[in-house]
């Protein structure tokens, strides 16, 4: 198996400068290797022979491209280039583990988000009625739960106990933030006899994955590693979303709604909506082209000032003077450089604590119209924990189950230390160094942010140069 160590050597190794021009996420991703580890050969048959129909096998050598432009597809066809691409996720004729007999654990980590108990349900009622595996453990509060001298007892999962948690929000597991010692995790997987370990949770929790998977590799154990991706902000690369993030710029819509009746309710009246986006903005871009309301959109990969001719207080300013009334949408990273002078505070997690984007913004365009003797009326929503703590939309929830399919095909076969996604339409399994190596972001050259310019009438720049 290769590991994360020996993945940056062969990065290395067989780096290649493409000889035609492309985007840099290609060129980068021309630089790694995307093949799945593998705890060894699959020798089982699946009992999903007698369930689905030939075709719907997956074979070990099939691929999603990563690419879908046609005239770089030809420059990679005339160069004698592989494309690059993903392994297809599904179910496969011959399974590593023995069914029936395949003991699994689940654990959520990180903040709560919608979908969390229909990835839980669905990973117990696919072993419990596909794969016939009886024993599921799901850890409390994280990894936390994964230490014994923490104290937290393992829960058996079964159907009857799963069976309607998927209309609640939160997790029945809890959660937790921070780092455990994989040692120490690794040393309880062993002693509950776990072949598979899913891991739900962002980037931290995944990388959390990838450390016990290669304890696990140290050890020379049997034993996989699943990741389902939980980021509401929908920021992990090389997938095209993460479950809960539909459900959250849903929700957001309604709190922008409410914004948006605020502030015609009043002379110069202005609603500011705060949405999550610690370093990508998609829940603020989806929110505002779905509502068609806000006027601004500010997310963290474009920057802003705030004064100046071209500075965003200007154009609000403006904005108000023409039509009364206006709605702001604001990413809870955006703007983070108007607070260089603070205090930086972290929290378990390692993540820099970010300072309120919303109520800054409420207070200095209310000096702003003050200073130039405008009334004004301002009223702010922030809606990030009521969002993260609502049961998920039925399409979310269909996701969900889904991506829990998914991740529960991929641990039978063998597959470790990988993440399961969604790109081009296709469920995907991607290793998960690869997936965390950076944020994803919105491409501001991108359709959706073009959407957004087009649905706000903001100008495509607000900095003074």
């Amino acid at each position: 198996m290769v590991y994360n160590n020996q993945r940056k050597i062969e990065k290395k190794e067989k780096s290649m400068k493409l000889p035609f021009d492309a985007p840099s996420w290609v060129q980068e991703l021309m630089e790694e290797d995307l093949t799945i580890e593998r705890l060894g050969t699959c020798h089982y048959t699946s009992p999903f022979e007698n369930m689905i129909q030939e075709t719907g096998f997956i074979p070990d050598d099939e691929r999603v491209v990563a690419i879908t432009d046609k005239g770089l597809i030809e420059k990679f066809i005339q160069h004698d280039i592989p494309i690059p691409s993903f392994e297809k996720a599904g179910p496969r004729r011959k399974v590593f583990f023995e069914p029936g007999e395949t003991v699994s654990g689940i654990v959520t980590c990180g903040g709560i988000c919608p979908g969390l108990n229909s990835v839980i349900r669905s990973i117990v009622m696919m072993n419990y009625y596909r794969y016939n595996n009886k024993r599921i453990y799901g850890f409390r509060y994280g990894y936390a739960g994964l230490v014994k001298e923490n104290g937290y007892d393992v829960q058996l999962l079964t159907p009857e106990i799963v069976e309607t948690i998927h209309t609640d929000g939160g997790t029945i597991l809890g959660t937790s933030r921070g780092n455990q010692d994989p040692v120490k995790m690794v040393d309880r997987l062993q002693e509950l006899n776990i072949d598979i370990l899913y891991t739900i949770g962002g980037d931290g929790t995944l990388r959390g994955a990838q450390q016990i998977a290669e304890e696990i590799a140290r050890r020379g154990l049997k034993i996989a590693i699943v990741g389902i991706p939980k980021t509401i902000d929908n920021d992990i690369s090389y997938i095209d979303r993460s479950f809960g993030f539909e459900t959250a710029f849903s929700e957001a819509c309604d709190a922008i709604y409410a914004a948006h009746t605020e502030a015609k309710a009043h002379d110069n009246g202005i609603g500011i909506v705060k949405v999550m986006g610690r370093d990508s903005g998609f829940i603020a871009a989806h929110a505002t082209i779905a509502t068609n309301e806000p006027n601004f959109c500010l997310i963290p990969e474009v920057d802003f000032d705030l004064d100046g001719s071209n500075g965003f207080l200007s154009h609000l300013t403006r904005r108000l003077l023409k039509r009364k009334h206006a709605v702001i949408v604001v990413a809870e990273g955006a703007g983070q450089k108007f607070f260089t002078n603070d205090k930086e505070e972290y929290d378990a997690s390692g993540n820099k604590k970010l300072k309120d984007i919303g109520l800054y913004l409420k207070q200095k365009i209310s000096e702003h119209l003050t200073k130039h003797h405008i009334s004004h009326s301002i009223k702010y929503i922030d809606p990030s924990y009521t969002i993260r703590s609502r049961p998920p939309t039925p399409n979310d929830s269909i996701f969900c189950s889904q991506l829990a399919q998914a991740a529960v095909h991929a641990g039978m076969s063998g597959r470790t230390n990988v993440l399961v996604g969604y790109y081009q339409g296709n469920f995907t399994y991607i290793p998960i160094d690869i997936a965390t190596r950076r944020r994803k972001k919105i491409d501001t050259n991108s359709s959706l942010w073009t959407s957004v310019l087009e649905t706000t009438g903001q100008p495509v720049a607000m900095v003074n140069s």
